[in-house]
């Protein structure tokens, strides 16, 4: 596909620190990994002849950091005979963290012990053993015991970020909302959601790893939020060209039962068919789904959009949710509630700032998290499957809602913006 770069939403100070990242990843594409291999169904250049409305569009994600309240930490002890070790450390993989270990000092794995204590959060940013290693070689050379804690600023320059992504799409339509063609191209950000669940005839999507300038890894969803976020932002523009209503195109090309119910539980609880504009007040609606680790996820969200300063406040958001069978109903409403809360940061501010090798915003106060005034009234519906196996419901809540607020933006100021974070680039 050519360029189709979109310009980001920010000042002209901040654009020249991470716009050009994007044509990196461009011109960076490895197309010899396996993991490039595309999956093709039909010909996208016939449906495209074939199709009356097309539409080509790009969408852009920045890196964005894990920000755990509780930084990376770990005490290591080794035995009187320096040949074991035990790291008390907060981590996701212990069993990972043993065999960093054993790598770092050249020895059986069996001679490493990793107990892990009551964690802080993680979201996916404590996979790697970095605290544990660092505090095992002090330990090592100190022949005592030693505790290490990453200050806020070594865990925002030195640990990995959720990685930023180009992610660019083809499509083409029959009028009466019928998909023919579909072509996704994701750079850099990950495979994790790629696939399209809406019926396309013809479908090319391809995945093209990238040797990443900034340490990347894993973060809640994966790339399912990046690549939601562009899916959904480009299902919306579709219909916007098709004149059709935004859930009545994704219902008339979906054949997946489960999804279809999804969406419209969400709309329902919303109210998306009775949605109404205030006079004197920027109000806007949007909605976006999708399916992630064998759930189910739809997302209606209502913004206002201050028309001075362009900021954006999401005033309500319903999100209807299926994982099969539910077996703890309060816990699965948090990690709903909570995954639609965290992904708020990325879709409108979160962002890692940097230029010339250097992080430029590695505290909190630079940093801009969701806060207690942005969050909105929260409605979740939770579809019961007692008939289905039960799946994981810690990750896909949070795809839903970057692509529903920037749907609701347009849908309030007829402004598109296809890059997260939709605010732009912010200094706190």
């Amino acid at each position: 596909m050519s360029s189709l770069l979109p310009p980001t939403n920010t000042s002209v100070s901040c654009r020249t620190l991470n716009a050009t990242i994007f044509e990196y990843f461009k011109k960076n594409a490895d197309a010899s990994s396996e993991r490039s291999e595309p999956r093709v169904t039909g010909d996208v250049e016939q449906g495209l002849a074939s199709a009356d409305v097309k539409l080509s569009q790009a969408y852009t994600v920045q890196y964005i950091a894990h920000t755990p309240l509780e930084t990376r930490a770990a005490v290591a002890e080794w035995t009187s005979t320096g040949d074991k070790v035990t790291v008390w450390t907060g981590t996701q993989r212990p069993f990972a963290v043993r065999e960093e270990l054993a790598t770092a000092f050249r020895m059986p794995s069996e001679k490493a012990r990793v107990i892990v204590p009551d964690t802080g959060s993680a979201y996916g940013g404590k996979h790697t053993g970095d605290a544990a290693v660092e505090a095992a070689r002090l330990a090592k050379a100190a022949g005592k015991p030693v505790k290490v804690t990453w200050t806020r600023e070594e865990e925002f320059t030195w640990a990995y970020l959720r990685p930023g992504g180009l992610i660019e799409i083809r499509s083409g339509a029959r009028k009466d909302g019928t998909l023919v063609a579909w072509e996704m191209h994701n750079y850099n950000s990950g495979p994790a959601g790629i696939g399209t669940p809406y019926d396309a005839a013809n479908q090319k999507i391809q995945f093209h790893p990238v040797k990443s300038p900034l340490r990347q890894g894993s973060y809640r969803a994966l790339a399912a939020t990046a690549n939601h976020f562009a899916r959904e932002s480009h299902m919306d523009e579709l219909a916007h060209e098709l004149g059709m209503d935004p859930l009545e195109l994704r219902l008339k090309n979906l054949s997946d039962a489960r999804l279809k119910a999804v969406f419209q539980a969400a709309a329902d609880k919303f109210g998306w068919a009775k949605r109404q504009k205030a006079p004197g007040r920027v109000l806007g609606f949007g909605i976006a789904g999708g399916f992630e680790k064998g759930g189910c996820v739809a997302t209606c969200a209502e913004v206002e959009v201050d028309d001075k300063t362009k900021r954006v406040r999401i005033r309500r958001v319903a999100v209807a949710f299926e994982c099969g069978a539910v077996v703890n109903p309060g816990g699965l409403r948090n990690q709903v509630e909570g995954g639609t809360i965290q992904g708020i940061g990325g879709a409108l501010f979160e962002a890692i700032r940097f230029e010339n090798g250097k992080i430029l915003n590695p505290h909190f106060a630079q940093y801009r998290l969701p806060r207690f005034t942005d969050a909105p009234a929260i409605d979740v519906v939770i579809l019961d499957r007692k008939d289905l196996p039960s799946a994981g419901a810690g990750e896909t809540p949070i795809v839903g809602i970057a692509p529903a607020v920037a749907n609701a933006i347009f849908d309030a100021t007829g402004e598109r913006r296809r890059t997260m974070p939709l605010e732009g680039l912010t200094v706190g």
